[in-house]
């Protein structure tokens, strides 16, 4: 049986960045569900599936294989074998994976391919319903949040670096209606599991939350 932390959280608070920088410092397997996502949203772009043909997205999830492998230190998708990790993160395998994501078989697909990597091995995995839905059972769950206002000042950051025009206040105003739109939804809405360790990172920075997480992760060793 394989050690296993869930991380939970809104979007933009960090978690991936956090979670792959923890696995590094853990001896963890990172285990990137959005870009799982990603690769069965690619099966259907393959396939010339649409989400709304149920019966054809069923079969096709059905036959599904979909690995995470790690080759000299990288993470590399593979989906019915074939190394997908480049080809995953073009645009319109983003937005498919989106629409994907909302069916419910393919959740549960997805829901059953994760538990048993961490039942394998040791990981870390980042969502927003890994503690209360994908991993009920983990050893330990964190849920990673800040202030809108931070998380806002955060992905500006990252747009002004890469020169691209933007307004804090609609980047703050989007990531508020995401929250909604997360914490409402039908299927596995975000909430901080009932044993969950909250750890809010809003006056923290990258080294402060990973040296947090190790904290965490030491003491529930004991």
């Amino acid at each position: 049986m394989g050690y296993s932390m869930a991380v939970d959280g809104p979007a933009g608070a960090g978690k991936s960045t956090i979670a792959k920088l923890a696995a590094k410092e853990l001896g963890l397997i990172y285990i990137d569900t959005g870009a799982m996502y990603r690769a069965i949203g690619l099966h259907f772009i393959n396939n010339d599936i649409v989400p709304e043909d149920s019966e054809a997205a069923k079969i096709a999830c059905d036959g599904l294989s979909i690995n995470i492998k790690y080759e000299e230190g990288i993470q590399q998708i593979y989906l019915n074998g074939e190394n997908v990790s480049a080809r995953i993160r073009m645009e319109e395998v983003g937005k498919m994976a989106s629409a994907v994501a909302k069916l419910p078989f393919v959740r549960s697909k997805l829901v059953d391919i994760q538990r048993q990597l961490a039942k394998n091995e040791n990981v870390i995995m980042d969502g927003r319903d890994i503690g209360t839905c994908v991993l009920p059972d983990a050893n330990v769950k964190i849920y990673l949040t800040a202030n809108s206002r931070v998380r806002a000042q955060r992905r500006y950051n990252e747009l002004v670096e890469k020169n691209i025009k933007c307004d804090i206040d609609e980047i703050e105003a989007s990531i508020i209606a995401r929250d909604y739109e997360d914490m409402h939804r039908e299927i596995s809405p975000l909430r901080q599991a009932d044993d969950a360790i909250l750890l809010d990172t809003s006056d923290m920075d990258i080294a402060m939350v990973v040296n947090s997480i190790k904290n965490i992760y030491e003491e529930s060793l004991k």
